[in-house]
């Protein structure tokens, strides 16, 4: 059995102190698309009539100044930009963007950009223009290449049109992502390995592979699609899955993300690895460490609410939270512990402020069931953790700090 710290504070006792930051990333939150999906339950709203880009432009670098007393000096290092549907607003605004982001914050050159697509949306001058303005990686929302399925699940683009994308985007872009779910209502495992092998043949070198869930508020869960798969078919279908990503040479480097070497998501990776990030826009979230505390930020969720707050009191539209030192530990393992290498050790110090001392019974027990590996320099899942993540998880919910 590995030795970990022994505890020297009592519980009560503790209280963060960081004596340096983590990377520091940029959410951008673009709340609109064309059609709400039936199984979404992100912070999207169906476009109704024209969208002003100049409105919403201005608001985020309004959002963007109210955050920066918040990591003033410290560089960005990714951005995101999510949604909702990025891809409906034009190349000339991400333009006006983006360049109003490089006025105000310390964006790093090799900064990776991310801008999420809908097929649906495409157009290889738009996409070309998108690349202009300074976009350097493309996540695709493909979902699935069997036009029948695209049809149960809302989305509004077809099979054709993804490939035509995906092609587009390859030449266009430095690194493509295209998302693709599984285990959709009466998909047999034959249907679900078609799928993920013509993802593999497009070339593209990054696959986020998820399984459809039912989430709580959506139209898939108040009224769920007919023939879902049953537990054992989910498995079979995911093994599969899997399978066929490993053999092609993809890495398993997260929960559901698959990457050539090299390929994986910066951005992402920063997420799971407890950095920092600033959100903005409608509904979005971030993250800011400051030397004694961890705080957590929302905006107003509803676009009309959050553009006219960024219009008149800015400060209106952000509810900031403080995160308990009871919840750091938790939060930190959530997301850390989707990371198939985990992290060192160290990083629970350094980006939650607390001693590894303060767990090291839940460490212990964690590495009792098998479930946490033995190497007291990793906090690392085993196999059976990964398969296991939600009891593995649990066991830092109820840690007592």
């Amino acid at each position: 059995m590995p030795e970990y710290p022994v505890l020297l504070q009592t519980p009560q006792s503790y209280s963060p102190h960081l004596s340096s930051f983590p990377p520091l990333s940029l959410y951008i939150h673009i709340p609109w698309c064309i059609r709400k999906c039936p199984y979404c339950d992100f912070n999207s709203h169906q476009l109704k009539q024209d969208l002003d880009e100049q409105a919403y432009i201005a608001a985020l670098l309004t959002d963007l100044e109210t955050e920066l007393p918040y990591f003033w000096g410290r560089p960005v290092h990714t951005i995101f930009i999510g949604g909702g549907t990025p891809s409906l607003i034009s190349a000339a605004a991400f333009e006006q963007l983006l360049s109003g982001i490089r006025a105000r914050v310390n964006l790093l050159p090799t900064a990776e950009i991310t801008l999420e697509a809908n097929p649906g949306t495409f157009e290889r001058n738009r996409f070309a223009g998108f690349a202009a303005a300074g976009i350097n990686r493309l996540s695709i929302g493909v979902q699935s290449f069997a036009d029948d399925k695209l049809t149960t699940l809302g989305r509004i683009h077809s099979s054709n049109e993804a490939l035509s994308a995906i092609e587009s985007g390859l030449i266009l872009f430095p690194k493509v992502n295209i998302d693709l779910m599984y285990a959709l209502p009466d998909q047999t495992i034959k249907q679900a390995e078609e799928d993920i092998q013509t993802a593999i043949a497009t070339g593209v070198q990054h696959i986020s592979a998820y399984q459809l869930t039912l989430e709580p508020n959506t139209p898939f869960a108040h009224t769920p699609p007919p023939l879902l798969p049953d537990d054992d078919h989910i498995v079979d279908i995911e093994e599969t899955v899997h399978t066929a990503l490993q053999r092609a040479g993809f890495t398993r480097y997260e929960t559901s993300a698959f990457a050539q070497p090299q390929q994986e998501c910066q951005h992402n990776l920063n997420y799971w690895q407890f950095g920092d990030y600033i959100g903005i826009g409608a509904g979005a979230h971030g993250k800011i460490s400051t030397a004694q505390a961890i705080e957590r930020t929302t905006r107003s969720r509803h676009p009309k609410d959050y553009l006219q707050a960024m219009q008149q009191q800015p400060q209106h539209a952000i509810t900031r939270r403080q995160v308990s030192v009871q919840d750091l530990p938790f939060e930190f393992m959530l997301n850390a512990l989707r990371l198939t290498a985990g992290v060192p050790s160290t990083w629970f110090s350094e980006r939650t402020g607390l001693p590894l001392a303060s767990i090291q019974h839940t460490i212990t027990e964690a590495v009792e069931r098998g479930l946490l590996d033995t190497n007291p320099l990793y906090l690392r899942p085993t196999a059976l953790g990964r398969s296991f993540l939600n009891d593995l998880l649990a066991l830092f919910l109820k840690s007592d700090i």
